[in-house]
């Protein structure tokens, strides 16, 4: 046996080990956080097993029902979700949840209360389950002033005001580049853009300053697209169009938790009128158009929008 080999391979530093590491470096906290994003990792590798087994388990049929967005849910996205309310309420740290799979907000018994709300995806792009193409979960943190009184205005909140925010890849630290060569976008909707979303991918296809073309690379899955741009840098698009003027990704656990981490790696977040985490969301399931990535790549499409502004 190669103890060498062995050795290295328990220095991996996993996420749960990463929480234990930084929890002990701050011996006054009392570990609330801490015991929550344990709890996160805990829904998420069941997820992961779950998805991995997916197949064998006969959970890939219809669910016979549509979740609050008119999509129909696979029995994962039930389970998954099913899972991480479960993860979350015993964890005994929060008070109110929002999941993409439920209409109202989850407000947890006071018994169990505690002073954080988490806003998720349990299972984002699930749609491509049956083509093994990686989907995840997607999650955001915020902080309530008063865990005993809590309303749904605790979780309306900016973006800005996330204390974190992560998201989980299953299937098969990041610095973002400040320009990419790689843009992202449903092309398919291309004739119902706006014009400066219609301009900005025409210069990704034929650059007026003779540099070469970026490449587009779209998935469908916003887990997988973001994870692509936070590691080899460009711009994921989801704009409004004419079907759909406030364009498709939810605000409180799709756009805030990716645009968070995006700022985070260095890179921004657009929604085509403002920076996407000053949104102030009025309500839980609310759609807003997106463009983020790196630093440059965003400031073209701002640019654009800005011409456009000053145009009309």
């Amino acid at each position: 046996m190669d103890h060498e080999a062995d050795a290295h391979r328990t220095d991996l530093m996993t996420i749960t080990r990463y929480v234990l590491n930084e929890q002990s470096r701050y011996p006054e906290s009392r570990g609330d956080f801490s015991i929550l994003l344990s709890h996160i990792v805990l829904g998420c590798k069941f997820v992961c097993t779950t998805v991995n087994k997916a197949g064998l388990a006969k959970l890939l049929g219809l669910a016979g029902e549509t979740n609050v967005q008119g999509e129909e849910q696979k029995k994962l996205d039930v389970l998954s979700n099913e899972v991480f309310v479960k993860a979350l309420i015993s964890s005994g740290r929060t008070c109110i949840l929002v999941s993409e799979e439920d209409e109202e907000a989850t407000f947890v018994d006071p018994s169990l209360r505690g002073k954080y709300c988490v806003v998720f995806d349990p299972l984002d792009g699930s749609s491509n389950i049956d083509c093994g193409v990686s989907i995840g979960t997607i999650f955001g943190i915020y902080m309530v002033k008063d865990k005993e009184n809590v309303t749904i205005d605790d979780v309306l909140q900016p973006g800005k005001n996330m204390l974190a925010a992560g998201y989980c890849m299953y299937g098969s630290s990041c610095m973002i580049p400040k320009k990419g060569k790689i843009y992202s976008v449903n092309e398919g909707n291309a004739k119902n853009w706006d014009r400066p979303t219609t301009k900005y991918v025409e210069k990704c296809k034929f650059p007026d300053d003779g540099s070469s073309p970026k490449s587009l690379r779209y998935v469908g899955s916003m887990v997988a697209d973001v994870h692509r741009t936070l590691l080899y840098g460009g711009i994921f698009l989801y704009p409004s169009d004419k079907k759909s003027p406030d364009g498709k990704l939810r605000v409180l656990y799709e756009v805030f938790p990716m645009s968070f981490l995006m700022e985070q790696a260095g890179g921004q977040s657009f929604t085509g009128k403002q920076r996407a985490l000053d949104l102030v969301p009025t309500k839980i399931h609310e759609r807003s158009p997106i463009f983020l990535g790196s630093y440059d790549d965003v400031e073209e499409i701002k640019a654009l929008y800005a011409a456009e502004e000053n145009n009309d």
